[in-house]
C-alpha cells in the first residue's frame, strides 16, 4: 500500500490488475480524452510503463482500490510529463465509468497531492487536462489547483488543446 484514504487504498499495479485496467482503458467513453479506447497491446504497454516507473522513480499511476469490496476502480498517481519545453510532475487519474461522480477521483487526487508535497517534497504539482474534459477539470479545482496555462498537444493524429492546473506547496 502506498496511500490510504477514508474509502480508498492506492497501491502499485501488478499484472493481476490487467483485467481491471482493460475495463478502464478499453472503454470508449472513459477514454474520450485519449481519442479512443486502447487495444490489448496498448493496455499491456500502459501497465508495463507504470511498473517501470515504480522501479525507476518510486511512483507512477497506482491502482485505486475501493476498501469496501477490494475492487480496483481506477488509477491515480504521479508521473513526469512534458509540458511545452519542460518536465512537470502531474497528478493523473482515470476511473472505471461505474465509479464516476462519487468523489473517488477527488479523494485519490488529493491524497496524491499530499504525497507529492510531503513525501517527494515537490514544490508544485499539476494536472494536464484536455479542454473538453470538464469533469477532470472540476477534480483538479476541487484538489486546490488553479488553471495556469494552455497548450495544444498532438496525439493520435489529433490536435488536442489542454490546460494545466497547478498547485504549489505552501
Amino acid at each position: 500500500m502506498i496511500i490510504e484514504t477514508e474509502r480508498l487504498t492506492l497501491r502499485e499495479m501488478t499484472q493481476e490488475d490487467l483485467d481491471s485496467l482493460r475495463e478502464i482503458l478499453q472503454d470508449e467513453e472513459a477514454m474520450v480524452a485519449y481519442e479512443g479506447a486502447f487495444t490489448d497491446e496498448e493496455t499491456q504497454k500502459w501497465l508495463d510503463w507504470q511498473r517501470t516507473l515504480y522501479r525507476e522513480k518510486g511512483y507512477g499511476l497506482w491502482a485505486v482500490i475501493l476498501k469496501e469490496n477490494g475492487a480496483m476502480i481506477g488509477q491515480c498517481g504521479l508521473t513526469m510529463q512534458t509540458w511545452k519545453d519542460q518536465r512537470v510532475l502531474e497528478i493523473g487519474y482515470l476511473f472505471n465509468r461505474s465509479y464516476w461522480h462519487k468523489g473517488y477521483a477527488t479523494e485519490a487526487a488529493k491524497a496524491c497531492k499530499e504525497y507529492a508535497f510531503k513525501i517527494l517534497k515537490a514544490p508544485e504539482v499539476c494536472s494536464i487536462i484536455r479542454d473538453t474534459n470538464i469533469a477532470s477539470q472540476n477534480v483538479a479545482i476541487r484538489n486546490g489547483m488553479k488553471k495556469k496555462d494552455t497548450w495544444t498537444k498532438h496525439y493520435r493524429g489529433v490536435d488536442m488543446p489542454h490546460s494545466r492546473f497547478v498547485a504549489s506547496r505552501d
